[in-house]
């Protein structure tokens, strides 16, 4: 048969099988609108452009997050996701070469006497040009020492696809490390910035117990002069119990923080080094976000949700393709004998080749499953990838409002403090002449305990709102 009918053959072949009935593609998503703008805000640079360096700026906390990104096991886990991610693409690309496997073998057969191989060599060693080490023995020896080769043709782009697919979650597998080194910056932060809140409520609450104390010492005066009770002492001294207990909670919640920080940190229990307090620090005036475009670029999550929603509608179409036929060609050249001694000669050099199509017919079952199952993972996947997207919408205005929102509580805490401990004074100096009572001179010192604790409070939301709004615009893993 001429090579000329060898192809008409094959291409014969491939209209016949491919005539199966295929699934019907995938349809692509179409995409949403997204707001023009975050909250009014329609800046042309936001801060996720920032450098953490930069955004941070401050020496102790940048060497904290130095460490963690260093010594982290989260960020090391998903390091090797992407290790493993690249494994799976190089094995998928194997498939488009020609394997070829270097082949020892040995094999023995005992034929039948009425079978086709039997009688066959029986009347083949007959021949009167068969003789001495030429005549087949029965069992016959088989012996191999060369090459063979597999080969799947890429006809329908199959395995490009597969190839296609793997690349795209190795891709994925690197924005997963970038979300992780996000979300890890931010932590880190988080925690650093709870760590000096809680100093600053650990000094507040001793300056408070120091006046507190001066004022147990005057009402004890008082007493001994007759102008209050023995109530009064209990109702001062019942205070100061009360803040010194305060004292010791913070004490415990600065060092679960601590732990909690080294852990993410990947190192043991430790003390934590921080520098400026809280109460010093001032958020910068006017957050610039950007616009959400960038937010959709930015956001390692939002990248990552993207290139895996892609990569299952390739492998959408990996699995339409199985339904059509396959092309295989099989070759094999080396020496092959039924005697050791004549393994080497060269009359025992022997080569082949065979091609064939392959496609199913009967039993499509588990091709459709398999179908199916690729079709609702990609829409899964579309479903998630949307969902992420309006996350980070979320969670940008919700962090954007915050920041502006508790930059005003602040002002009126402030304010209210400065009152507070105006009052405080006053009401001592009032208490001293007998022109108030104890209960206002304690009603005073609680009141403006409280307003401190919540600044401060208020200031920690403030930087836990700005850290959070960085990493929502997709900031920390440049």
């Amino acid at each position: 048969m001429g090579v000329s009918r060898i192809a008409v053959f094959f291409l014969l072949s491939i209209g016949l099988l491919s005539s199966c009935q295929l699934p019907k593609p995938l349809l692509q998503p179409t995409a949403r609108p997204i707001p023009v703008s975050f909250a009014g805000h329609t800046d042309s640079v936001g801060i996720a452009s920032q450098n953490w360096r930069t955004f941070f700026a401050d020496p102790s906390l940048v060497q904290l997050i130095d460490t963690a990104l260093a010594r982290n096991l989260d960020l090391l886990i998903a390091t090797q996701r992407i290790e493993a991610a690249r494994g799976a693409f190089e094995y998928n690309r194997g498939f488009l070469a020609p394997q070829i496997n270097a082949v020892a073998s040995a094999g023995v057969d005992r034929y039948g006497k009425y079978s086709m191989n039997g009688v066959g060599n029986f009347d083949t060693n007959l021949s009167e040009n068969i003789r001495g080490n030429e005549r087949i023995p029965n069992p016959t020896p088989d012996y191999f020492l060369g090459a063979r080769s597999t080969w799947e043709v890429d006809i329908w782009g199959k395995l490009r696809n597969r190839k296609k697919a793997a690349y795209l979650r190795l891709l994925a597998s690197e924005k997963g490390r970038h979300a992780v080194i996000t979300s890890l910056v931010a932590e880190a932060a988080r925690y650093y910035y709870t760590l000096l809140a809680l100093d600053d409520e650990l000094e507040i609450i001793q300056k408070n117990i120091d006046f507190q104390q001066n004022a147990l010492e005057l009402v004890r005066i008082q007493k001994e002069a007759g102008r209050v009770t023995e109530l009064a002492v209990q109702q001062f001294s019942a205070q100061l119990l009360n803040t010194r207990s305060r004292q010791g909670r913070v004490r415990q919640q600065i060092i679960e923080n601590e732990n909690q920080l080294n852990r993410l940190l990947g190192r043991y229990p430790g003390p934590i080094i921080r520098s400026q307090s809280l109460q010093v620090r001032e958020l910068p005036g006017q957050v610039l976000t950007g616009i959400p475009a960038q937010m959709l670029t930015s956001r390692p999550d939002i990248q990552q949700a993207e290139l895996e929603l892609q990569a299952a509608h390739v492998d959408v179409e990996v699995a339409r393709a199985e339904f059509l036929p396959s092309l295989n060609l099989n070759a094999y050249v080396g020496l092959n004998a039924f005697r050791t001694a004549v393994l080497f000669n060269p009359v025992s050099i022997a080569a082949g080749l065979l091609g064939g199509l392959t496609a199913p017919i009967l039993n499509r079952r588990f091709l459709k499953g398999n179908y199916r199952q690729s079709t609702a993972q990609a829409t899964e996947l579309l479903y998630r990838y949307r969902q992420t997207i309006l996350n980070g919408f979320s969670e940008v205005t919700t962090n954007l409002r915050g920041v502006e929102n508790y930059r005003q509580v602040a002002d009126v805490q402030a304010q209210e403090v400065s009152v507070l401990q105006q009052a405080v004074s006053t009401s001592k100096d009032l208490f001293s002449s007998g022109y108030a009572s104890y209960l206002e001179v304690i009603t005073a010192q609680r009141s403006v305990l409280e307003a401190e604790l919540a600044l401060i409070n208020t200031k920690q939301n403030q930087y836990l709102a700005l850290t959070d709004l960085y990493r929502a615009l997709g900031g920390g893993w440049q």
